[in-house]
């Protein structure tokens, strides 16, 4: 211990010279029987502090075999052996110092593992299209040139269907593309949001205008209901993103012959904007997971190579982008007088800034 320690080394010198003053003037102003007397003293005042310190020590060097072991892989790692006064506070804090970092090493391990559980989805989303893309092309390029210019009335049609086929694999795969963007910028947080005063009626408009033409396709109705002079504080261009994917999320689910209603209220709290189909709803298993990214819930056999089910980010770009407006977007069902579910139900709320 006194090898290792320069501090304790020089107040070990100090004190036996102290001692040894003060036995050489207690021999020369007293006599021999005093000095002996400080000698006695002086041993075992400093038997007692040497035995302190040694338990001291000891206790320093336990604190620190335990911190070697958390940084070689312990993470449960306890300080109760530390009963002094200051060295019980230390070990405390290095305790919640330690415990800090192991929820912090967990997350990171976790977020890893969602990474390459993202990379590998986002791979396969992509990857299906574009292989589409490859065998229809190669489809159209031989048609043609078999038939050369003798081609049929029913080669085009076949011809313009898998070209029709085509745009909607590109454009799959180019809102695939941005949307995985804007969740990047989201996380980087290189988004700016506004926050002005927004006209909800400006908002469902900007949001459904290139929706109208899947809507007509799909012979599903759109049915909009807007109080008037609703108004909320936020980003118009990017509360008309988040509201486009929620209502494209209803489409997608709303058989033909189907209605897909929004409507827009305001109260004392907040501006709400509700969105509802007349779908199958939302199965209570897929209910706490739908603003999950990649998640994916029963498709019913639905879906195929050009207009899969779903990848699983619609919902999770919404709900990234309405919280960073500080609203909040929650999902549920309708439910008929029968209690039977009739279709999905999603609320946006942007809260007021003063109550």
């Amino acid at each position: 211990m006194l090898s290792r320690n320069r501090e304790l080394r020089r107040f070990a010198a100090t004190y036996l010279l102290l001692t040894a003053l003060l036995a050489a003037a207690a021999l020369i102003i007293t006599g021999p029987q005093t000095a002996l007397w400080v000698l006695g003293a002086s041993v075992v005042l400093g038997a007692v502090v040497a035995w302190f310190t040694r338990k001291r020590y000891q206790a320093i060097a336990g604190l620190s075999n335990r911190l070697d072991e958390c940084l070689h892989g312990e993470r449960n790692v306890q300080f109760a052996s530390a009963c002094e006064g200051e060295l019980a506070v230390l070990s405390n804090e290095i305790e919640k110092l330690l415990h800090r970092l192991t929820l912090t090493a967990e997350q990171l391990d976790a977020d890893r593992e969602l990474l390459a559980d993202s990379l590998a989805d986002i791979s396969h989303q992509l990857k299906t299209p574009l292989t589409s893309l490859a065998l229809m092309t190669e489809l159209v390029r031989k048609r043609i040139m078999e038939r050369g210019t003798d081609v049929t009335e029913q080669d085009l049609v076949a011809i313009a269907d898998r070209l029709r086929a085509i745009e909607a694999l590109e454009d799959r795969i180019t809102w695939l593309v941005s949307a995985l963007l804007k969740i990047a910028r989201l996380d980087a947080g290189t988004i700016k949001l506004a926050c002005e005063l927004v006209d909800p009626l400006g908002v469902v408009q900007e949001a459904v205008a290139p929706l109208a033409v899947s809507f007509d396709l799909a012979d599903v109705e759109l049915s909009v209901d807007v109080q008037p002079d609703c108004s909320y504080r936020g980003d118009a261009a990017w509360s008309a993103e988040a509201l486009r994917n929620v209502v494209k999320n209803c489409l997608e689910h709303t058989p033909a012959r189907g209605t897909v209603r929004i409507r827009v209220t305001e109260d004392a709290l907040a501006c709400r904007i509700v969105v509802t189909d007349t779908g199958p709803g939302i199965s209570d298993k897929d209910l706490p997971h739908v603003f999950e990214r990649f998640y994916r819930g029963s498709t019913d056999g639905r879906g195929d190579a050009v207009n899969p089910a779903g990848v699983g980010i619609g919902l999770a770009l919404a709900q990234s982008l309405v919280t960073a407006q500080n609203g909040t977007i929650r999902a549920g069902n309708v439910h008929d007088a029968n209690g039977a579910t009739v279709g999905a139900r999603f609320e946006i709320a942007f809260f007021k800034s003063a109550v």
